[in-house]
């Protein structure tokens, strides 16, 4: 069943808040954002999945080959497989708004999912996203209001394609709000409470 598709925390909503999809990086399991979603949303649902990918002992949620080279036939799948995951999720609590947030690995399972079923989330929070490729269109995302967030540094997820990323978000008329740290892959406290201020925005 696809509730049970993944080993996940899941937390039901308050009435009025949001259910929100978290999404680990890689080496990290289903509890990495719970605590700090509990911080800025104490209402909010979460649905926090652990990676079902065992690289070398590290959970991740698709194959690599290697830095930044995806097995594009296993996202494929991998994507569809979630992608029925959150839908599961989003009926089982009907009527609450969906937010996706993913860190690197995470953050990458989250845009691909986004990208193929841009209807299953209301908002995203995108941290240090890389995508290697180049998407196809996916004019539901026009109107999604989405926060990207990198570091000018980032030797895993360069700034330069984080800059593409978010060009192609912006052509497919998604409200983008980009936020630069002076570092690296590292999440910085800045980058924090530009997370917080996005995720209690009324909407």
């Amino acid at each position: 069943m696809a509730l049970n598709d993944y080993p996940h925390i899941a937390k039901a909503p308050a009435p009025g808040a949001p259910l929100v999809f978290a999404f680990h990086g890689t080496g990290g399991d289903e509890r990495q954002f719970v605590g700090l979603l509990g911080d800025i949303l104490p209402e909010a649902g979460i649905v926090s999945p652990r990676g079902d990918v065992n690289e070398r002992g590290a959970n991740r949620f698709f194959r690599r080959t290697g830095e930044g080279v995806y097995d594009m036939d296993d996202l494929a799948l991998r994507t569809q497989r979630m992608a029925g995951f959150v839908r599961a999720h989003r009926a089982a609590q009907e009527g609450a708004p969906a937010y996706g947030l993913g860190y690197s690995n995470g953050a990458n399972i989250l845009a691909s999912v986004a990208m193929a079923e841009p209807d299953l989330f209301d908002r995203l929070v995108l941290m240090h996203p890389l995508i290697p490729w180049a998407p196809a269109p996916s004019p539901g995302l026009a109107g999604r209001a989405i926060l990207v967030t990198a570091g000018r540094r980032d030797p895993i997820c360069p700034l330069p394609q984080t800059e593409r990323f978010v060009a192609y978000l912006e052509a497919q008329g998604a409200a983008v709000t980009l936020h630069l740290h002076e570092g690296g892959h590292e999440v910085r406290p800045e980058e924090l409470s530009a997370l917080s201020d996005f995720l209690r925005r009324r909407a």
